[in-house]
């Protein structure tokens, strides 16, 4: 797809204070992040959140994906579930998410990320309402930071690797802690139920995008004015201060598509951050939103399956699909067809699906640290899926924990393995 680069510097950078000539750079700044600043003494991996379990299984980040090891998220497990049930508020809202949200489970390992040396790996955990950072080699608790309210959901790190971005989904704000202390270093309010967190333009702003009121069953189309406030929010990552924020409802509608929902779920950008691609709650497809013209540009249909329960209160916190990556290229999307059961290579030019993978509820899905290769987490299945960008073939599955979902790419001491 081929770009005109005098857009760049139209209404929105504009809007927004951001050089064209940084923007066009950030996406290889980021790509190049994870081999500038290599810690010493690491090795380079993936880290894969089983939420149920509250374990971290690292795995190799190429070839054969092989287990290195598993980290404890909830060492203090035991004192948590006590500080809750000992307080009647947290054990009503606790016992609400657990029920909702967590599908009868607990929901202990959401979003991960390595400390910049690689030492320690950083988690939000949903159902204690925190985000806690371990020592991997010694399994102890470096620091643990409640946030707002009473769940923590999807967290971004900054490409120095300096900061996390924390979702507070019932706070409805996030909250950008150092890596380092856990220290809040600043806040900026969302709409409702903040999801989604990604730095951008070098690290210089923050996306976030709130679904809204996903738990409950209100899910027919008429009842979609129960979902609260959904929208996009674009901050400053220095100041937190709002400087933008976007309704796909107008968007929509404006593309002849009133029957979608306006929740934004994962979000990746093109390669010069022009545009986005989104998935939105209840809907087997991509929405292509260009940042310039603040307009929907395309909307891609993909397969859909007979099996998926016609009651949409059945899907998981409102997914169809749920997970989405770019290749290193910028040419190829890989999508997870959470409800569907499936995966699949989208052709970024044409928008159309190549052959279906099929996968027990995929949940996630990222690159590799080549940009070759999408990983996938299989939340039905306790496997991550590799596939390839190019012929759209499945590589190889790995067996993890129980109900993977995030997988993030990362650092671990040189050496270390619990095999």
């Amino acid at each position: 797809m081929k770009y005109n680069q005098s857009c760049l510097k139209n209404t929105l950078f504009t809007t927004l204070g951001i050089s064209a000539l940084a923007l066009l750079g950030s996406q290889a700044a980021l790509a190049a992040t994870s081999n500038l600043n290599t810690p010493p003494n690491s090795q380079q991996v993936f880290f894969v959140g089983n939420n149920w379990d509250g374990t971290v299984t690292v795995i190799r980040p190429s070839q054969d994906y092989a287990r290195i090891g598993v980290i404890n998220m909830v060492p203090d497990r035991a004192a948590r579930l006590r500080e809750i049930y000992l307080n009647p508020v947290k054990l009503v809202a606790y016992q609400y998410i657990r029920n909702t949200a967590g599908e009868g489970n607990d929901q202990l390992v959401d979003a991960m990320y390595s400390t910049p040396d690689g030492q320690s790996v950083v988690a939000s955990r949903p159902s204690f309402a925190d985000v806690v950072s371990i020592n991997i080699a010694t399994g102890q608790i470096n620091w643990r930071t409640p946030v707002e309210g009473f769940r923590a959901d999807h967290m971004a790190v900054s490409p120095d690797g300096k900061r996390v971005a924390v979702s507070a989904s019932s706070g409805n704000v996030v909250q950008v802690l150092d890596i380092n202390t856990g220290k809040e270093l600043g806040r900026f309010a969302t709409g409702d139920k903040p999801h989604e967190n990604i730095f951008f333009n070098g690290g210089s702003r923050i996306l976030n995008s709130a679904i809204g009121n996903v738990e409950t069953s209100l899910d027919a189309p008429w009842q979609d004015f129960t979902k609260g406030k959904r929208f996009i929010t674009i901050a400053d990552a220095n100041t937190y201060q709002i400087i933008k924020k976007i309704d796909f409802r107008p968007a929509l509608d404006a593309a002849g598509r009133k029957d979608l929902s306006n929740a934004v779920r994962p979000v990746v950008f093109s390669p010069d951050e022009s545009k986005l691609y989104a998935q939105v709650s209840f809907f087997n497809g991509l929405v292509e939103y260009d940042l310039n013209q603040d307009k929907v540009t395309r909307i891609a249909q993909l397969p859909g399956s007979s099996t998926i329960p016609s009651d949409r209160s059945k899907w998981v916190n409102d997914s169809r699909h749920h997970g989405l990556s770019i290749s290193g290229n910028g040419e190829k999307l890989c999508v997870a067809g959470t409800m569907d059961d499936y995966a699949t290579i989208v052709d970024r030019k044409t928008l159309t699906a190549g052959k279906l993978i099929g996968a027990g509820k995929p949940y996630w899905a990222t690159q590799s640290p080549d940009g070759k290769y999408c990983v996938i987490s299989e939340s039905a299945n306790d496997v991550v899926t590799v596939i390839d960008f190019e012929t759209g073939n499945k590589m190889l599955s790995v067996p993890v924990g129980n109900h993977p979902q995030r997988v993030r790419l990362g650092y671990a001491p040189a050496g270390w393995s619990t095999r």
